[in-house]
């Protein structure tokens, strides 16, 4: 039996889920096969900024980058750079989630959001969160997530400590009124 896929979902942390990492986290998964999956979290900024990793990386910034927040996309490979953006334009390294999203690994973004030419709306993160073969199917069926379609207003124009409540909000569940306690019968 195949399980379900759930590529350009939301994974949505329930109240219980005390991981760091993923507390009261927010998911966007860019890819769920059998082998694994692969997500990004969207609403953990961090204290960087766009502006610092353009100099990081020798980049020249010609717009404002100082208060554009990197998030902390999850504890796999910290030091990895991940672009979320609107699907359609492509750089060297752009993988097509759906026809809406599109994820983005290459320094080309980087130097066109610099010169302002880069995707309209756009998401910065370092580190991605992933599952072996098996693992979230067993997470979601312990119920330590929510699964939604993922929104790209939630993605890119929510403020990230509202990201939470209006990714649960799809489902029309009120996150702040489940309690953090599992109910036997």
């Amino acid at each position: 039996m195949r399980s379900a896929n759930f590529t350009d979902q939301f994974l949505i942390a329930m109240p219980t889920l005390a991981d760091p990492n993923f507390f009261h986290a927010v998911t966007y998964l860019c890819e769920h096969t059998e082998e694994g999956a692969m997500g990004i979290v969207i609403n953990h900024p961090t204290d960087l900024t766009l502006e610092v990793v353009l100099e990081h990386m020798g980049i020249t910034a010609k717009v404002p980058a100082h208060r554009i927040p990197v998030y902390n996309g999850g504890p796999v490979q910290p030091d990895r750079g991940f672009i979320l953006h609107p699907a359609g334009q492509r750089w060297t390294s752009t993988m097509r989630v759906s026809d809406r999203i599109a994820v983005t690994t290459s320094r080309d973004i980087l130097e066109a959001m610099a010169e302002g030419a880069g995707p309209p709306s756009y998401l910065i993160a370092l580190g991605y969160a992933g599952w072996g073969p098996g693992q979230l199917e067993q997470e979601i069926g312990d119920n330590v997530w929510l699964t939604c379609p993922a929104a790209a207003d939630v993605l890119f124009q929510e403020p990230p400590d509202k990201r939470w409540q209006a990714a649960a909000g799809q489902l029309g569940v009120d996150l702040s009124l489940m309690s953090g306690q599992a109910g036997h019968a």
